[in-house]
């Protein structure tokens, strides 16, 4: 099982030891980039509005450690953020 695979399923900056979502939550799935198959955690996101784009610390992306990797909701899709870039 590969690296990408084993993360499947995951929260996004979860315990390692209890990464696996919760039902008390609300989530969207990450699809594509460094990041694919992971889900985001966005319960009571009130500091950005809905739907606004993000960009997520990772060792994963094409900046190695410190870069971060940048998704956006799909449209239409409000349970999927579309990888589209890494950044410094």
């Amino acid at each position: 099982m590969d690296e990408r695979e084993f993360m499947r399923g995951r929260v996004y900056g979860a315990d390692h030891e209890d990464a696996g979502p919760r039902p008390d939550r609300s989530y969207v799935q990450l699809v594509g980039g460094p990041l694919d198959g992971l889900l985001l955690d966005i319960t009571g996101r009130t500091t950005r509005p809905p739907g606004e784009p993000v960009a997520l610390g990772t060792e994963l992306g094409r900046y190695g450690p410190g870069g971060r990797s940048l998704y956006a909701p799909r449209p239409g899709g409000a349970d999927r953020y579309d990888w589209y870039g890494d950044a410094p």
